[in-house]
């Protein structure tokens, strides 16, 4: 993938690696995250910390990821109650999605 930007900059490719703390082991968080990001053609891997958050790396359109993280503070039970966030060099041949441990 290269980078694209548009008008509006919310077209261009990114890979963002997120921290999630609160309510997110034990609720569906990866399933869910897989399956959104997939839903969403994005590429990356989300995985369970043994500190009782889950970390995840995203790459796509800025707005789907956006969307995928929107739509996961939105799934009951999950309860996201912070977000780190920063952006990551592309990863050129990375293919899929992926659910780690």
């Amino acid at each position: 993938m290269s980078k694209q930007t548009g008008g509006d900059g919310m077209d261009r490719i990114i890979r963002k690696h997120f921290i999630f703390s609160g309510r997110v082991q034990g609720v569906g968080f990866r399933y869910r995250a897989c399956y959104g990001a997939r839903q969403r053609g994005l590429t990356g891997w989300v995985c369970n910390l043994g500190n009782g958050t889950v970390e995840m790396e995203a790459q796509g359109k800025e707005d789907e990821i956006n969307a995928l993280v929107w739509s996961l503070d939105q799934t009951r039970p999950i309860r996201i109650e912070g977000i780190e966030s920063e952006e990551q060099p592309l990863k050129e041949r990375e293919t899929e999605f992926r659910m780690l441990n």
